[in-house]
């Protein structure tokens, strides 16, 4: 097994990315805790799936805007756990709206979602992997924050952040062991509380692949970045789209 023994967090484990990326670390050994913002059922139904695979896991609500949840989540898997040896920065929202309209208040609560709740996390987690000597940190961030799209320029600032504070952790940390990447996936079929949210065919139009990606599949990438199979590699932005070239 390729995570035995270690603890991963997964902020918006609750379904779609979050959820699988949950899973296939259990699958590999790890305890998992299981983050959602506010869904308690999802959550617990997710920890019930990791504990089936002969791990244990933790459900933990908390909102990751929120530095103070955050902080407590954390503590409360320190003490049960020990550690933190994995931190998957998922968790995101994603409304759209036109540049010139959306309030203050929306960038805000994009930002704090996506980059702030991604800091606070990280804040939290680093000292003790720094103590440890090891740490893997994933971001997801995705397509629209490399070529951009109507009415969603603020979670795309907000996403291609994400890359900066990767490389920016990966320089510092390295030295302690601890390694920091992205992860953008491409079109992926999820489910989601949008009823624009493009699913099937029509969202595989211009993929080299010609279908859209799964859950599944970004979840194996973000195994491969956590494990010794990509001990080599820090600071980088992992592109899993199906070969979509944005440049």
């Amino acid at each position: 097994m390729k995570l035995e023994g270690r603890v991963a967090l997964v902020t918006g484990a609750g379904r779609n990315i979050g959820r699988a990326t949950a899973l296939k670390f259990a699958a590999e050994g790890a305890n998992v805790v299981v983050n959602a913002r506010g869904n308690a059922e999802e959550v617990e139904a997710v920890a019930a799936e990791v504990r089936a695979l002969g791990v244990d896991a933790m459900p933990a609500l908390a909102d990751v805007s929120d530095r103070g949840q955050v902080d407590r989540m954390v503590s409360d898997a320190m003490q049960r756990f020990g550690r933190i040896d994995i931190l998957v920065n998922n968790a995101a929202i994603r409304p759209s709206m036109p540049f010139a309209q959306f309030p203050w208040a929306d960038w805000e609560r994009v930002r704090g979602v996506i980059l702030d709740g991604a800091i606070y996390c990280t804040q939290a987690v680093i000292p003790s992997m720094v103590e440890r000597s090891f740490g893997r940190i994933i971001f997801l961030s995705g397509d629209g924050a490399h070529r951009g799209g109507p009415q969603r320029a603020h979670v795309s600032a907000a996403k291609l952040a994400l890359t900066g504070l990767a490389r920016g952790l990966a320089t510092e940390f390295g030295p302690h062991n601890i390694r920091a990447n992205v992860i953008s996936p491409g079109s992926i079929d999820t489910t989601r509380d949008l009823s624009w949210y493009p699913r099937g065919a029509p969202s595989a139009q211009g993929v080299p692949l010609g279908r859209q990606g799964t859950s599944d599949e970004i979840a194996s990438a973000c195994l491969f970045l956590v494990s010794e199979d990509s001990s080599y590699i820090t600071g980088q932005t992992l592109h899993v789209n199906g070969g979509v070239d944005y440049y």
